[in-house]
C-alpha cells in the first residue's frame, strides 16, 4: 500500500512513513494511491462484530507491511479500552428514521478520540522499532489539542506542541489542554485564530530545516491516519442500521473537513452511503462553496461552536483531488490561489463534488433553538456542533433512508452553550469532576513563525 501527495510532487510512501511524515514535502496531503474495496460480503460479516474487530477489518488494508496483524490487532485494543461505552460509538434514535451517533465517550469527551488513541498507539511501536523520537506540533480549534496530549502524555519518544487561538476556545477546551501534567506536551495559546494556528503548523512543515532538525511530525487530520480512524464509526453504524442491503446517509458537523471526507473514504470502499450532509455553522465557507459560490475565504467569526470556526478546510484539499481527477498539478493551482483569497471550483470537479456531498449551514439563533427543541422531543442534550449538525440533518433526511448525524462532542465541553439554550447545565463525567479545580499551565503566544520555532527549539532542550 502506497501513499501519493495531493499536489502530485512528493515521493511515494508507505503507511507508516506517510504516518509519520504527515505533510508532504509539496505542501500537499497523503491519500492511498488506491482505495481498497470491502465487498458486500466483507460488509454484511461485520454485522455483530466488537468495534475492534470492526476497526481491524475495515482498516487492515490501508495498513499494508506496515505492521504486522498481531501488532495492529494489539494498537486497536490498547486504542480504545479506556472508552467509557462497550459500542464506541453508539446510535441513539432521535425519529422515525434518524439517529445521533455519539462519538463523545473517549477519553477527552470528542470524536478526536478515536483517531488520537490510535496514532498515539501507532506512533509508539514505530518510533520503538525504529529507535527515534519526534516532535509533534497540532493546531486545534479545540478538540484535536487535548485529544492529542491524552494519547501522547508521558511517552519518551515523543514531545508534543499544541497551538490553540487564545480566548477562542471553551473553558473546558481549554483546561484539558493546560491541566496536563506530563512533562512532554506543552500548551500554546496563540494571539490569532484558528487558521492563524494551521497556517503556522504547515510553515513549520514547509521549513524544512527546522523540520529536519526537531524532526517534525503532525497529527492534525493532514495526518491521513486520523482520516482512517474516522472511517470506521460509518461501518460500524451502517452495518446496524442494515447496511449492505439498505443505503444510509450521514449528517457530519465540520470545519476542517476531516470527519466527512472520512465517509467518502467508507462510500469509495463499497458502503453504500447515500447522502454525505456536510453541516456549517455561521462560518459556512463550506457550505457556500458546495453551493457554487467558490471557495473564498472571509473573516472567521466566533460562534458557540468553535471547533467549527475555520475558513481554511485543509482536508478539502483531499476532497479536490478526487473531484478533479486526481490531478495532483490542478490541487496545487488552487492552493495557489487560496493564498490569495481563494478559488473557483471548475463545473467538472463542482458536478463530482456534488455527486458525493450536500451541505447546509445553522445559525447561531438556529443552534440554540436545536439545543432547545431536541431536548423537549428526545430528551437529547446536544452540543452546539451536535446541534448544527441535527438542524441540517432534518432539512435533508428523509422517510426512506436512515440518516445518521453526528455527535462530536459531549455537551459539558460547551456548558455555557447548552444552558443558554436549555437551561441544564451540564455535568463532566465523574473522571473529569475536579477539571476546574486544575492548575493550569499555558504559554501565551505571539502568531509568528520564528518566535513559535525558537520557543519548541528551546523547550526540546531543556
Amino acid at each position: 500500500m502506497k501513499y501519493i501527495s495531493t499536489r502530485g510532487q512528493a515521493p511515494e510512501l508507505t503507511f507508516e512513513e506517510a504516518m509519520l511524515t504527515g505533510l508532504a514535502r509539496d505542501g500537499g496531503l497523503y491519500v492511498p494511491a488506491e482505495i481498497p474495496t470491502l465487498s458486500r460480503e466483507d460488509i454484511a460479516a461485520l454485522k455483530g462484530l466488537s468495534y475492534e474487530e470492526t476497526a481491524y477489518r475495515v482498516m487492515r488494508p490501508f495498513v499494508g507491511d506496515s505492521f504486522t496483524d498481531e501488532e495492529f490487532r494489539g494498537i486497536i485494543a490498547r486504542a480504545y479500552e479506556g472508552f467509557g461505552h462497550a459500542a464506541r460509538a453508539p446510535l441513539k434514535q432521535l425519529a422515525p428514521n434518524h439517529f445521533l451517533m455519539e462519538l463523545f465517550h473517549g477519553p477527552t469527551l470528542a470524536f478526536k478520540d478515536f483517531a488520537m488513541q490510535l496514532i498515539g498507539q501507532l506512533f509508539q511501536v514505530a518510533l520503538k522499532r525504529r529507535g527515534e523520537s519526534v516532535t509533534i506540533v497540532g493546531a486545534t480549534s479545540g478538540d484535536t489539542g487535548s485529544a492529542a496530549m491524552e494519547a501522547f502524555a508521558g511517552l519518551d519518544a515523543v514531545n508534543v506542541f499544541i497551538m490553540y487561538p487564545h480566548g477562542r476556545v471553551s473553558e473546558v477546551q481549554r483546561r484539558q489542554m493546560t491541566t496536563p501534567t506530563a512533562s512532554n506536551v506543552h500548551a500554546l495559546a496563540v494571539d490569532g485564530d484558528f487558521d492563524d494556528c494551521q497556517a503556522r503548523l504547515k510553515d513549520m512543515f514547509n521549513d524544512f530545516d527546522f523540520r529536519d532538525e526537531v524532526k517534525l511530525a503532525g497529527v492534525n487530520s493532514i495526518n491521513f491516519a486520523r482520516v482512517l480512524a474516522q472511517v470506521v464509526y460509518y461501518f460500524t453504524s451502517a452495518v446496524s442500521l442494515g447496511a449492505p442491503d439498505r443505503k444510509i446517509s450521514f449528517t457530519v458537523p465540520t470545519g476542517n473537513f476531516g470527519d466527512v471526507f472520512a465517509g467518502f473514504i467508507a462510500k469509495q470502499m463499497g458502503l453504500p452511503i447515500d447522502q454525505l450532509v456536510v453541516a456549517t455553522n455561521q462560518n459556512d465557507i463550506l457550505h457556500r462553496c458546495l453551493s457554487g459560490q467558490g471557495y473564498h475565504k472571509g473573516d472567521t467569526i466566533p460562534s458557540i461552536s468553535p471547533s467549527m470556526d475555520i475558513q481554511v478546510s485543509s482536508n478539502f484539499e483531499r476532497a479536490l483531488f478526487y473531484a478533479y481527477g486526481q490531478d495532483g498539478a490542478a490541487v496545487a493551482q488552487l492552493m495557489d490561489e487560496l493564498k490569495t483569497g481563494g478559488f473557483e471550483v471548475s463545473q467538472g470537479a463542482m458536478q463530482a463534488l456534488g455527486e458525493t456531498y450536500v451541505s447546509g449551514r445553522a445559525s447561531e439563533t438556529e443552534t440554540l433553538a436545536t439545543i432547545q427543541s431536541e431536548l423537549a422531543a428526545s430528551n437529547e442534550l446536544l452540543c452546539p456542533h451536535g446541534a448544527v449538525g441535527v438542524k441540517v440533518a432534518n432539512e435533508h433526511r428523509c422517510a426512506a433512508t436512515p440518516m445518521v448525524t453526528l455527535a462530536t462532542a459531549h455537551p459539558a465541553k460547551f456548558p455555557a452553550a447548552v444552558k443558554q439554550a436549555s437551561g441544564v447545565h451540564p455535568a463532566l463525567p465523574p473522571r473529569m469532576a475536579d477539571l476546574y479545580d486544575r492548575s493550569e499551565t499555558l504559554t501565551q503566544i505571539t502568531n509568528d513563525l520564528t518566535v513559535l520555532e525558537d520557543h519548541i527549539r528551546k523547550t526540546i532542550a531543556k
